[in-house]
């Protein structure tokens, strides 16, 4: 069914878009502290090997071939935006390593763990033969949901940076230290859940 397919986007792309999300806007923020427009390339394939590893879990949690508690997964995603930030924060400046591709698959592959409960609870049931339509609707929606919020981010840099003329240092620093510092928050908050 077609309407599968839009079903799915509408989810996928409101799961990021949303405030509830607040954890992906903050990877967001993170991922693109130390980037302006003129780098969209650069973003454009961490933002997708981000939704790769997202799709990756999505797709074994829609099969149910695995599962972790998920305390302890809503206690590591805020933990890996935390990580995300202070290496913005202590190589600002600096030639981006390579790595910086792998590890946002990873953080992809864990933040998709976050949402595999839900996601398998909204499969309709009796299709599961249609699993990669709704996979793949609710994955290019995740990904449009995030190209929104990059482009909002790498706007407000643009002006910041060039109008504003805030040092693109100082830029980093703040944006990834607010990433930071909410993330922790939200660590904290859900610490006491895994113990």
């Amino acid at each position: 069914m077609q309407s599968d397919f839009f079903f799915y986007f509408q989810m996928g792309f409101r799961h990021i878009v949303d405030w509830a999300a607040l954890d992906h806007i903050l990877f967001l923020i993170a991922l693109c502290a130390v980037y302006t427009f003129s780098d969209w390339k650069k973003v454009l394939i961490l933002v997708t090997a981000f939704t790769l590893g997202h799709s990756v879990t999505l797709l074994i949690a829609g099969m149910d071939w695995f599962r972790l508690p998920a305390a302890w997964i809503e206690l590591v995603i805020p933990i890996t935006i935390v990580l995300a930030g202070l290496y913005n924060i202590f190589t600002a400046g600096q030639t981006r390593s390579r790595l910086v591709y792998a590890t946002t698959l990873l953080y992809g592959l864990i933040h998709g763990l976050g949402f595999s409960n839900t996601f398998r609870a909204m499969l309709f049931p009796g299709e599961e033969m249609n699993l990669i339509r709704q996979l793949l609707g609710f994955n290019v929606g995740v990904e449009a949901g995030q190209l929104l919020v990059v482009c909002i981010i790498l706007a407000v840099a643009t002006v910041a940076i060039r109008f504003v003329r805030t040092p693109s240092l100082y830029w980093t620093y703040a944006l990834s230290a607010i990433a930071v510092v909410w993330a922790l928050q939200m660590v904290v908050v859900r610490l006491p859940e895994v113990m």
